[in-house]
């Protein structure tokens, strides 16, 4: 999905939010990606609108998958600290039409789903420390 009309688009988002990294535009859709897959693979394994929660549970997958221990490293330096900055990065690609939603689908609904500790560091602790 990194075409050059997507590329625009989320310089542009960028330019107008330069609150978050080209590249974490880049990861929520390729998380995306990831969870659509994963999703296909439970055993309904039907495709549905993803909801804000079941995004965050792929995205944090994808991460660990991606970067291991640096995932919140990673996510800071591109500006994500929180669920909430994905929510967004997902609502920023909704306005210019990279992704869509349905009228069910609100920010609130990347509010608190897990802390980046629990998500990203723990996995990688110790057994006994964990």
């Amino acid at each position: 999905m990194d075409t050059p009309e997507f590329r625009s688009k989320i310089r542009q988002l960028v330019e107008a939010d330069p609150r978050y990294h080209e590249e974490a535009y880049r990861f929520v859709r390729e998380g995306l990606d990831y969870t659509v897959k994963e999703l296909k693979k439970a055993p309904e394994g039907r495709i549905h609108h993803v909801r804000g929660h079941e995004l965050l549970q792929g995205i944090r997958c994808y991460a660990i998958d991606q970067f291991g221990p640096v995932s919140l490293a990673v996510l800071r330096k591109w500006g994500i600290s929180r669920c909430e900055d994905f929510g967004e990065i997902v609502f920023n690609m909704v306005e210019i039409g990279l992704l869509g939603k349905t009228d069910q689908d609100d920010r609130a609904d990347f509010s608190g789903v897990y802390t980046f500790e629990e998500a990203f560091v723990t996995p990688f602790l110790p057994r006994s420390a964990a």
